[in-house]
């Protein structure tokens, strides 16, 4: 990031959840900023915490989730804030871009009355106003015959529709900072390069930051500035996409990259990490990857690793950050492992 004062500042960030089986932990301690027109993405796979992440900062948790930590939007803390305070930013200066668009939008309702609502929430305009802005935001993520499907409902989009039309009701107001938590999932895969594409285009267009939620490596090469990677609950490792694609320090970073499908007319094997990832109720008392990880010792098993730095703006949750600095093909760890 430059100097200049981010727009969104995520602090120890850790969110728990009281059940009958016990606490569920969530979030532990995740930290990140992000600046005006930076992308961050954060990946890992299902559970590690992500989307628990982005409700969090949105404040759409439910009562019973203990938050505690700093989530600062321009200096603002919005931690503690009570409901009717939240609403001033949630959906005007932090929007978020859900999974599923056909449960996010209202299937009784005109995706035209939706997106006004959206508007006049936030705006002081008539009706008609908020209709032509609704209008204009479905012709902005490239809907054709905007000024005909603005009287559509949900059920009458295609999937990738939908999620346009998700996408138009985020940017309504304009906001600072877009959280798209998996904008791409169930989509295929040439309207997920559209969706990606457009946007990267609105943020050139409203140069606002967007924080890109996925567990598909695929999705955030060649989109975000920085990235990080996520498991158990926690940051495991953060940097550069540069740093994590081609120079990863963490077990797990490079288990999801060796789990990649590897180019077109290669006959190499996919290299699976084994076993699952660990209850977040009954956390073991080492690293939560350990059980998984090829090079784990009794010092994983026993004692959680620190975030440590490999490079400036390079971090890594690993005991081995050295051992794996010193190997000379470390994304071949996985290779032949059975465990």
């Amino acid at each position: 990031m430059s100097g200049s004062e981010p727009l969104l500042k995520v602090t120890d960030l850790s969110v728990e959840f009281p059940t009958d089986d016990g606490v569920v932990k969530a979030v532990r301690g995740v930290s990140f900023e992000v600046g005006r027109h930076e992308i961050l993405g954060i990946v890992g796979e299902s559970g590690c915490g992500k989307s628990v992440t982005a409700m969090a900062i949105m404040g759409l948790l439910p009562s019973t989730a203990r938050v505690t930590g700093s989530i600062k939007f321009r200096g603002e803390e919005l931690v503690g804030l009570k409901p009717r305070e939240m609403r001033a930013y949630r959906g005007n200066k932090i929007a978020m871009v859900f999974q599923d668009p056909m449960t996010a939008l209202n299937p009784v309702y005109k995706v035209g009355s939706q997106l006004a609502e959206a508007v006049r929430v936030h705006q002081t305009v008539s009706r008609k106003q908020a209709r032509a802005r609704a209008i204009e935001l479905l012709e902005m993520v490239q809907i054709p015959q905007a000024a005909t499907r603005v009287d559509s409902y949900p059920h009458e989009f295609s999937g990738g529709m939908r999620q346009r039309a998700m996408i138009a009701m985020a940017i309504a107001n304009s906001p600072d900072v877009l959280i798209a938590d998996e904008p791409t999932t169930a989509l295929d895969v040439t309207v997920q390069a559209q969706i990606l594409e457009m946007l990267m285009g609105l943020q050139d267009q409203l140069d606002h930051a967007i924080v890109l939620i996925t567990h598909d490596l695929g999705v955030v090469a060649g989109m975000v500035d920085r990235m990080q990677v996520m498991y158990a609950g926690q940051v495991v490792e953060s940097g550069t996409a540069d740093d994590v694609f081609y120079s990863p320090r963490m077990p797990y970073s490079i288990g999801l990259l060796g789990s990649l499908p590897a180019h077109a007319g290669t006959l190499e094997r996919l290299k699976p990490i084994t076993g699952a990832p660990p209850s977040l109720i009954n956390l073991p008392a080492g690293c939560p990857f350990s059980p998984r990880c090829p090079i784990a010792d009794s010092v994983c098993e026993s004692t959680e690793a620190q975030l440590v730095a490999v490079n400036e703006g390079h971090l890594s949750r690993c005991h081995h950050v050295k051992e794996l600095n010193e190997m000379p093909e470390p994304l071949r760890l996985f290779e032949g492992v059975v465990k």
